[in-house]
């Protein structure tokens, strides 16, 4: 069987990591899988470049202009929306004409226009379109946050602003992927979370599509619990609680959630915080962000490399993500891989990751910012009072049962299969 796995990258940003794993999942699996990008960073002659650096910098300011035009010249929400307008034509790609299946990804920002799509469909192959967020069922956004409008149309797009109308150009947008969606060709849809699955299903565009739900696959290492009984640890009086990003700081994060939490540990739980430190690492835009905690605290900034972060979760002994929503926060299975008890709201894939009260704590979300910090607090100490050679020899056995790369191959090509038939 041959498969073509198509993302803007092999590298750069939560998808084309999560896809050149599958990558070499399926091929560990016997399968021939390939790789297509735009943005070739690792040098495998598995991974092939889909254009000229020239042909793909055309197609992605084609579309970005016309963004730019429809929303005001609003520079602030440029990069929040994609519109597939413009793409590469890869169904003429050697690549895309011999393989078995096509499995698209995180195509956007010129990479693929909706029309490159049906063209890839018209082939006659199976395409298999995994969703990372929710742009496949709205009209241009990755996430819809508290606007539900994708359920019906679109229209009166808030990333908009002034130009947002009831037929703006989200509207728009949405309409040619229901064109797309119903074309000729078999499009089958896998959403990597169940709490994605079930937006999904909520949507005008994939209400009446089929969904299958397969997890990203994640490196859990044969020898994990002997990594973490080998880590030098020089923190033993302290219980050590992580949260890491790319961006720390980004609003979906949440946290200034968690800044509240520390001190509400601080002043309601004064003796046990003593006992905690909160250990953060990512790029920070705002250098204040993290004024305030009320704990223990130390910043590691960026980190680097999945070594460098493994170290971290290695030294740790609680991994906390205060974030509004997430489709499946990877710092979570990596923080159970390495003994880190997670500790996070449920509002996303974090159900699938958590079971409550067995491999982790799910905190009530609550509109009131105090109400869910204090949740988090007490999810915190939930942590700090288990067992934790019993915590971590759950979590991982939960880990390696649902995110192992040969589970997560074995799914995807149960799934091909199935489709070529």
């Amino acid at each position: 069987m041959k498969v073509l796995i198509i993302n803007k990258s092999d590298s750069v940003g939560g998808a084309a990591v999560v896809s050149r794993r599958l990558m070499y999942a399926l091929r560990d699996k016997g399968v021939d899988a390939r790789m297509l990008v735009c943005d070739k960073r690792h040098d495998s002659p598995h991974v092939e470049s889909a254009a000229s650096p020239g042909r793909i910098k055309r197609s992605f300011l084609a579309e970005r202009l016309k963004i730019f035009m429809a929303n005001g010249m609003n520079r602030a929400d440029l990069f929040k929306v994609d519109i597939a307008s413009d793409g590469l034509p890869l169904s003429r790609h050697r690549w895309v004409r011999e393989a078995d299946v096509i499995c698209l990804n995180w195509v956007n920002q010129g990479m693929l226009s909706l029309q490159g799509v049906r063209d890839i469909m018209r082939l006659g192959k199976p395409v298999v379109w995994t969703m990372h967020d929710m742009w496949n069922f709205t009209g241009i956004c990755h996430h819809a946050g508290d606007c539900t409008r994708w359920r019906q149309n679109c229209g009166l797009c808030r990333f908009l602003g002034k130009m947002a109308t009831p037929v703006d150009l989200s509207f728009k947008v949405l309409n040619n992927k229901r064109k797309v969606y119903g074309g000729r060709g078999t499009l089958h849809f896998v959403a990597v979370s169940n709490w994605l699955a079930d937006l999904a299903r909520q949507s005008t565009l994939l209400g009446e599509q089929a969904v299958s739900v397969i997890p990203n696959a994640f490196p859990i290492p044969d020898d994990a619990e002997h990594l973490r009984e080998g880590h030098a640890r020089t923190h033993e009086h302290k219980f050590r609680v992580v949260m890491g990003a790319a961006r720390l700081d980004d609003p979906v994060k949440g946290l200034p959630i968690l800044v509240e939490a520390t001190r509400i540990l601080r002043d309601d739980y004064g003796d046990e915080a003593e006992g905690i430190e909160l250990v953060t690492f990512g790029n920070l835009r705002d250098p204040q962000a993290l004024d305030g905690v009320g704990i223990s605290h130390t910043h590691l900034g960026v980190i680097a490399g999945e070594e460098n972060v493994r170290d971290v979760y290695l030294g740790a002994d609680a991994v906390v993500s205060t974030s509004l929503y997430e489709t499946l926060p990877g710092t979570l299975v990596e923080g159970q891989v390495y003994g880190c008890i997670p500790v996070s709201f449920g509002r996303g894939g974090q159900s699938d990751i958590v079971s409550h009260g067995e491999t982790g704590y799910t905190a009530d979300w609550d509109d009131d910012m105090h109400v869910a910090a204090c949740n988090i607090a007490e999810g915190i100490l939930w942590a700090k009072r288990q067992d934790a050679a019993n915590m971590e020899a759950r979590m991982l056995a939960s880990a390696r049962a649902k995110f192992a790369a040969p589970v997560v191959a074995g799914e995807y090509i149960a799934l091909f299969e199935r489709l070529l038939q």
